[in-house]
């Protein structure tokens, strides 16, 4: 078993690195099987979160509002691994792919190895109907107080990584190294000149008060803002 690593798991606004944004990062640092530190924030991305996710996840547009914005989570996230370049998850291709994103987009490079309680358990338990995280957390027995908030998840992947290594270790001791994460994070453009305008102005005309900093924003960014502004409060009119 691998004897230090970052525990990560990520809620996001949807399913797609380019599209959407992290809404919440939940790391733990393990070593040697003990969990030694943990990080945890809410994002405040600025824009109004979907229905769909606040049902599965809890987290709503009040919850994050006033909170740390993208640039000081990852930051946070960032100064808090250090030097450990291990990440460990489930499902870890879909955070790393998140997170090598949105580092890009602040400016940044993001090279992880990791760990990936899903493929493992995909290779060393195929009778499961399931190899989800709450499955697999049931079949170890492994409590979960708040399934879908980022930290608990870490945590209950790294206990399934422990609990894995227990059963299978022994003999398959090559699946729980870690591996290079492979992610092609895609260039985005910046926000145009037209966006910055326009948003100014239906950020000014509906009465609406922001700590997004508008230059900062992306091409896909500006106009999801944008979009929905207008889904909630409506087009501006002329008066």
């Amino acid at each position: 078993m691998w004897d230090t690593y970052i525990a990560l798991d990520l809620e996001t606004t949807g399913l797609s690195p380019v599209r959407d944004q992290i809404l919440e990062i939940g790391a733990a640092r393990v070593e040697c099987g003990e969990v030694t530190d943990t990080y945890e924030t809410l994002v405040d991305t600025g824009i109004e979160i979907p229905e769909r996710i606040t049902a599965l996840t809890g987290i709503t547009r009040e919850m994050v509002s006033g909170g740390p914005d993208m640039k000081e989570a990852v930051e946070g996230f960032l100064a808090f691994c250090g030097g450990c370049d291990v990440l460990l998850g489930h499902n870890l291709p879909f955070d790393y792919g998140f997170m090598k994103q949105t580092v890009q987009r602040l400016g940044g490079s993001y090279e992880r190895r990791g760990l990936d309680t899903l493929g493992i358990s995909r290779l060393l338990l195929p009778e499961l109907p399931s190899r989800s995280l709450d499955q697999l957390a049931a079949h170890y027995g492994i409590s979960q107080e708040h399934h879908h908030r980022a930290l608990d998840d870490a945590l209950t992947a790294a206990r399934i990584y422990e609990r894995l290594w227990e059963e299978f270790g022994g003999r398959r001791p090559e699946l729980f190294l870690p591996s290079a994460l492979q992610f092609r994070a895609k260039r985005e453009s910046p926000i145009t000149i037209s966006q910055k305008g326009y948003l100014r102005d239906l950020l000014k005309y509906h009465r609406i008060e922001s700590n997004v900093k508008i230059d900062t924003l992306t091409k896909s960014e500006a106009s999801r803002m944008i979009d929905g502004i207008i889904l909630r409060y409506g087009k501006m009119t002329r008066r």
